[in-house]
């Protein structure tokens, strides 16, 4: 049974001066997942929001908060946004050198459990991590800033990851992309096995519920 298409705006090109405006349009256009970046300056290059924006958010809305760790050290920040609210918590596996001890613990705070990839770093990480995982995040683009082109390699890299996991009896767990999702890409990214699109500019760039409608196709 197909896993159901999720919309995940990413929450990085909202007017941050107008955040609620934003989000009830969100819900309204239909909105799955609210996707937050967390970076810290160092394992990526800006520095964005902490947990107390998560905890904001929770006030204002009832969509899960899918919260993306970017940092360094990930296994510092885990209850920390775990307690602040958020729903779905993904730490990058080139920095996490106890993988399945920090899924675990994820899991341990009643979040979706994720591992992110970036567009080089081999799928033999997310292999190995698979079964400790909700979804599996793959990047691409390189993480950082928003507004980035898509990589193409990625939709090869999808391909491959959901026939493996599907030939490994892991159908359940899903795949998120995130970087440089737009209308003019989302159908060949579907194809290729996400189920979860994340999209900055992609969905507060113009209209959102159009926008959001557009990208479920």
């Amino acid at each position: 049974m197909p896993l159901p298409l999720l919309i995940a705006p990413s929450l990085l090109a909202s007017n941050l001066l107008n955040i609620e405006q934003d989000i009830r349009a969100c819900e309204a256009g239909g909105a799955d997942l609210l996707h937050y970046d967390v970076m810290d300056g160092h394992f990526v290059p800006p520095i964005t929001f902490g947990a107390d924006f998560v905890t904001m958010m929770k006030g204002l809305t009832t969509l899960p908060i899918d919260v993306h760790l970017m940092v360094t050290n990930p296994d510092h920040q885990v209850e920390l946004f775990a307690d602040a609210g958020a729903d779905w918590i993904s730490v990058h596996a080139e920095v996490t050198p106890h993988l399945h001890r920090t899924l675990d613990r994820i899991k341990q705070r009643r979040c979706k459990s994720g591992v992110v990839l970036n567009p080089v770093t081999p799928l033999e990480y997310a292999f190995e991590a698979a079964e400790s995982c909700d979804f599996i995040l793959l990047m691409s683009v390189n993480p950082g800033y928003g507004g980035q082109a898509f990589i193409p390699s990625f939709l090869q890299r999808c391909e491959r990851l959901r026939t493996w996991l599907d030939a490994q009896g892991l159908s359940h767990v899903e795949i998120e992309v995130d970087g440089g999702i737009k209308v003019e890409n989302a159908k060949r990214v579907i194809e290729a096995g996400a189920n979860i699109l994340v999209s900055g500019s992609g969905v507060f760039g113009g209209n959102v519920a159009e926008r959001i409608n557009a990208l479920r196709g």
